[in-house]
């Protein structure tokens, strides 16, 4: 993806050295080969796995059908792979999007180390504009929903693909969903998607209006990871604004999981969350090696990072995983760590209690 838009005349003075994009290349292409992740988390507040003994079913697993908003543009009306790209789109579009469930057979679970787990299967309808929203509301109707933000350097299909992992990995009994930005999918666009992800704030604001007036009753959980967060932050702090307590009256829980944001503008946004801070989960690890590298790009310590101590002193909760992850990079141990995905499971239950 080329950068849209003029190039900054201060852009070379802002630009990572070829060091930090060759330390970056490096370590992503790297991620596939990064070993399982083990071990126990403790935030603080309880511990243990998810599922344990008989693997309970997730709704996802009953009914695999995904809730997607995104503003990303449409690729061939959004209904043949890639369905959606790196473009930015006119506004928000809904889809429901089939997804394959995984073989849960011993064949199955050794096909799927080399096919993948979830997949797209497919797309048979697509709204934009105007109802796209509350088209996203019916759909949820009468449910929880647990809608998953994604990070830095996401496809579509990869997003949907870690949304289903997610939800299905903590068992949700609700409405599974994403809410998906125009990500550039590239390692060297860090700045095409940190303005993709700001730049899709008034549609994600839309979409929680239109779930937070819905009468159904659902409660809304909000699992937002790396770039995400900053997303997701920022758009939380322009609901309770804009549409006070009764609409932040709806959000059970935020798990803000390896966020990708300068501590100080975390601070801020945390501070202007009042009451609702105690509805927010931060899984930090100060060895994310993401993190690190993100902060080379971007500058400043990523809240991500930044010490526990810090973090609770802000009022949330903290789930810290430093100690925890087995791999090269630990920027994602909430889809491949069940013990963190323990974390995100107790932080939809206990909500702002």
């Amino acid at each position: 993806m080329r950068w849209q838009g003029s190039r900054p005349k201060n852009a070379e003075a802002a630009a990572p050295t070829r060091r930090s994009i060759v330390q970056i290349a490096a370590l992503f292409g790297a991620t596939a080969a990064a070993p399982g992740l083990s071990g126990c988390v403790a935030d603080g507040l309880a511990t243990g796995t998810v599922g344990g003994g008989a693997r309970e079913q997730s709704a996802l697993d009953v009914s695999p059908v995904l809730l997607v908003a995104t503003t990303r543009k449409a690729v061939g009306g959004g209904l043949k792979s890639p369905y959606f790209g790196s473009e930015r789109g006119r506004g928000l579009s809904f889809a429901e999007v089939r997804m394959s469930a995984p073989d849960r057979s011993l064949i199955g679970k050794v096909s799927s180390v080399v096919n993948g787990d979830w997949g797209i299967k497919s797309i048979q309808q697509v709204e934009t504009g105007a109802n796209a929203a509350s088209a996203f509301s019916q759909s949820a109707f009468g449910r929880d929903v647990l809608i998953y933000v994604h990070g830095y350097r996401e496809s579509f299909e990869s997003a949907a693909v870690s949304a289903a992992m997610l939800s299905d990995g903590i068992r949700f009994r609700g409405a599974s969903a994403l809410f998906t930005w125009p990500s550039a999918a590239a390692t060297f666009d860090y700045g095409y998607d940190r303005e993709s992800a700001m730049w899709s704030r008034d549609g994600f604001e839309d979409l929680l209006k239109a779930l937070a007036s819905s009468p159904s009753g659902g409660r809304i959980n909000i699992v937002a990871h790396s770039m995400g967060t900053l997303l997701t932050l920022e758009t939380l702090r322009m609901l309770r604004a804009e549409a006070g307590e009764a609409a932040m009256s709806r959000i059970n829980a935020v798990v803000l999981a390896a966020p990708d944001i300068d501590i100080d503008l975390f601070t801020n946004g945390v501070e202007r969350m009042g009451p609702d801070v105690h509805k927010i989960t931060v899984i930090s690890s100060t060895n994310d090696r993401a993190l690190e590298l993100s902060g080379v790009l971007a500058g400043g310590t990523r809240a991500g990072a930044a010490d526990r101590d810090r973090l609770e002193a802000l009022g949330v909760r903290v789930a810290d995983a430093s100690d925890y992850g087995g791999g090269l990079i630990n920027h994602d141990l909430f889809l491949s760590n069940p013990d963190v995905q323990g974390v995100v499971k107790r932080a939809i239950s206990r909500g702002g209690a």
